[in-house]
């Protein structure tokens, strides 16, 4: 029997559709990898006709990503202009998942292989990925198959984000060179014989000199009627929605609904995911000729909300939508089974409603109406007055927002008639500007210009939002920050291209020509990678018009900031820069430092670093009251092998350091794989023990004057044994002031401790013999204490430990 391997873009989807097309008969099972389940089943083939056994699982997201080697891979050791030549690689785009390998052993041995992957480049993509890593260890080569109708804070420049935010840029400029110009209308209050009043338009319009515009009032203002001259009637249709596709929905999301794009997106991903969409990424707003509108109407029958007009419909005829575009990549987003509010949540039925409402609207006639012209002339002004009167409401009856009001209807009339005035007064008024864009517009202006896909267009808007390049006012409008206008000046005066959308417009052009085989992809990359590197070499020369720009919009760090902590260096105040992203500046030495971006940072007993000389910090979290001390220097340059980049001091492995890990820790984590339970030294008299990983916090030994971690461990569960000593209200027994046991096992101190962990330690494995000394076990933390014999002096624990 042979063997067919199918893949999907995402483990839920996998599921789903393993589960229809093994009729609910698939057994599964977890992947070797802990993400990706398999699904098996023994089924038809369609392609050969034969018995076949299926197995359906799925990647997450890209199999592999695309970077430059070790050497070039740092910002802070290469100089950029050397990246358009550096050579790349492709690495594992999520090396903890070994997806290669696991694709590899699932497809040994298989026959066939069908991908169940996104018809766009993106998409394809993917496929070539999975194609790579399972080739070799199939019976054959593989034939590839997509089925679309099926599937599923820092300054920078980017060739799509910049000209998105550029759009937002533009039209703050045209409101702040705005000025208002003030002008004049007739305004004039007519009563009809059946005492409704109507407001006309005057046919002169605006006028902006003051004394012609009194003129004609003098004119008009003597009389006292109106005289109805004419009455034109002409029948006019309200145009039905074509097919729903991303972008529209996007836009409806925005402004109808008070989503954002990305929100909105997330939201129909996991509509879709859940069954009750269809794929919600699309360009498309056509129905193929073959889609069965009908059925997918009949599910919403006996809806609660709707399924009156679905009935109606449905007895009376679908009307068949409008033709639109097609891409050629998915049908237009379509409800694909009944739910209600309680089943989805209110955030998830707003954009669920839309959608059926959409697509049921889909089906129905256009609104027709019958617009109703009276003129009428006063003196020898002409004046006018339009209303709407509904014929056939058509589709508006499922979509009520869009229908015409009944008040719009005019009154019954003759030709003729003379109506009296109730009013006639000169107003002034000023020109407006324009508002700031609004996500729709936004969105809109990115499509006409070919700014992102239906797929990256929400991405890049809720970029230059997350960089802090816009905030989102009311009615969810885009207003350009400081940074973001000055970003975008700085751009358009060293390289107005840079700004334009017309560069990755240009690009998009020439991958649709590769696509098509009228273009060389070597010839295209090297032409796009030249382009790019004359026009970051020219930046680069021509910064200090940037540099220019931020020093009027921007206070000097030297003057900004509070002083913090010394030095290590010149021994001077530090300044703490509070402004996102918070960090540390030496003005003296003109360096500067991260810090923690979500805590209260003050300075930590004016105590040093062993290593630098800097003063240390601590941080306070806002889990739990959870804090650990930090020095700024090593934070930035971790000084051990074993140390990452943005580490506290309950992460180092400095050997005798007193607030390092060998010195503080006292457990594993229960709660996480790698965390360590250590000593919260600024905790006290309400002492805690943190994970130096997760936010597990233990509330230990409250109203203790002194904690401490000894160098011997406990017998029992290896954790690093206490000391304790009491002043006064001492809950010892005895009225005892000082005890030293394990927190987790010793009976005096167990009930000290608020959260009773002994039970759930790990063992921590021993480097060396039965000795309980500091530098012969792996470590009171399992993984942190130090894994190297104790060495002779200070000088050579420091030369052991430092890089």
């Amino acid at each position: 029997m042979r063997t067919v391997v199918m893949v999907a873009e995402k483990p839920s989807l996998a599921a789903a559709l393993a589960k229809i097309l093994s009729r609910g008969g698939a057994a599964s099972r977890k992947g070797f990898n802990g993400a990706c389940s398999v699904h098996e089943w023994t089924g038809r083939f369609p392609v050969t006709g034969e018995q076949a056994r299926f197995k359906f699982t799925s990647v997450c997201g890209h199999v592999m990503s695309l970077d430059f080697v070790g050497k070039f891979n740092s910002w802070d050791r290469v100089d950029p202009a050397e990246l358009f030549q550096a050579p790349t690689q492709k690495k594992e785009a999520s090396p903890n998942l070994h997806m290669p390998s696991f694709l590899e052993k699932e497809a040994k041995g298989a026959d066939f292989l069908v991908l169940w992957l996104d018809c766009d480049k993106e998409g394809e993509n993917i496929c070539f990925e999975v194609i790579d890593a399972v080739q070799s260890s199939m019976s054959r080569s593989t034939d590839k198959g997509k089925y679309g109708d099926l599937d599923s804070t820092l300054i920078s420049f980017g060739p799509c984000q910049t000209p998105t935010l550029g759009f937002c840029v533009e039209r703050h400029d045209k409101i702040q060179s705005f000025k208002p110009e003030p002008y004049w209308v007739l305004h004039v209050e007519v009563t009809s014989p059946a005492g409704r009043t109507l407001t006309l338009d005057w046919d002169r319009g605006r006028i902006f000199d003051k004394e012609v515009a009194n003129l004609f009032l003098n004119l008009v203002k003597s009389n006292t009627t109106a005289k109805l001259t004419d009455v034109q009637k002409k029948e006019k249709a309200k145009p039905k929605p074509l097919a729903l596709n991303t972008v529209e929905m996007l836009r409806v999301a925005s402004s109808g609904l008070g989503m954002g794009p990305q929100h909105a997106m997330q939201i129909a991903e996991r509509l879709y995911t859940q069954g009750y969409i269809s794929y919600p990424r699309t360009e498309t707003n056509s129905y193929p000729e073959n889609f069965d509108l009908v059925g997918t109407l009949r599910q919403q029958q006996h809806h609660s909300d709707w399924g009156k007009e679905v009935s109606e419909i449905l007895s009376n005829g679908i009307q068949r939508p409008k033709k639109g575009h097609d891409a050629g990549d998915h049908p237009p987003i379509t409800p694909m089974k009944s739910a209600s509010e309680a089943e989805l949540g209110h955030e998830a039925w707003k954009l669920y409603e839309y959608i059926t409402r959409h697509f049921i609207a889909t089906l129905c006639s256009d609104c027709i109406y019958l617009l109703t012209t009276f003129t009428f002339t006063i003196g020898d002004e002409v004046f006018t007055c339009s209303g709407k009167t509904v014929i056939d409401p058509g589709y508006t009856t499922i979509m009520p927002w869009q229908a015409i009001p009944p008040e719009e209807m005019m009154p019954t009339c003759t030709v003729g008639e003379t109506w009296p005035v109730n009013e006639i007064k000169l107003v002034e008024r000023l020109t407006s500007a324009p508002d700031y864009l609004s996500e729709a517009e936004l969105i809109t202006l990115m499509e006409k210009h070919g700014i992102g896909t239906d797929a990256s267009i929400p991405v890049h808007i809720n970029n230059i939002c997350e960089r802090n390049y816009v905030t989102v006012i009311s009615g969810r409008r885009l207003k350009p920050t400081t940074l973001g206008i000055v970003l975008v000046h700085g751009y358009q005066k060293i390289d107005l291209d840079l700004v334009k959308p017309t560069m990755r417009a240009a690009v998009e052009e020439q991958l649709t020509l590769i696509a098509v085989g009228k273009a060389n992809y070597e010839a295209v990359l090297q032409h796009a990678i030249d382009i790019f590197k004359s026009k970051f070499k020219y930046f680069v020369e021509n910064i200090l018009a940037m540099d220019e720009l931020f020093e009027v919009s921007f206070s000097p760090l030297a003057s900004s900031g509070r002083p913090l902590s010394r030095c290590g260096k010149c021994r001077r105040y530090m300044k703490l820069i509070q402004a996102k992203p918070m960090r540390l500046y030496c003005p003296s030495c003109d360096e500067m430092f991260s810090v923690p971006q979500n805590g209260n940072i003050k300075i930590y007993k004016e105590l040093r670093c062993p290593l630098d000389d800097y003063e240390l910090l601590y941080c306070t979290t806002t889990i739990q009251g959870k804090g650990f001390i930090l020095c700024p220097y090593c934070y930035n340059n971790p000084p051990f092998k074993d140390m990452k980049k943005m580490n506290g001091c309950n992460e180092c492995t400095h050997p005798s350091c007193p607030y390092s890990l060998p010195q503080t820790g006292i457990s594993s984590c229960s709660q996480c794989d790698n965390g360590v339970l250590v000593l919260d030294l600024n905790s006290a008299p309400k002492w805690k023990i943190v994970c130096n990983k997760c936010n597990v916090v233990v509330n230990i030994l409250e109203n203790a004057h002194k904690v401490a971690a000894m160098e011997t461990t406990c017998d029992d569960c290896q954790s690093a044994i206490v000391e304790v000593q009491f002043k006064s209200k001492t809950p010892l027994a005895d009225e005892a002031m000082e005890h030293t046991g394990c927190l987790f096992c010793d009976p005096v101190l167990v009930p000290l401790v608020e959260m009773k962990l002994g039970r759930h330690i790990r063992p921590v494995h021993r480097a060396g013999g039965g000795d309980r000394g500091r530098g012969s076990r792996a470590g009171r933390g399992g993984r942190g204490r130090g894994n190297r014999g104790k060495p002779k002096d200070k000088m050579a624990q420091l030369a052991s430990y430092f890089v």
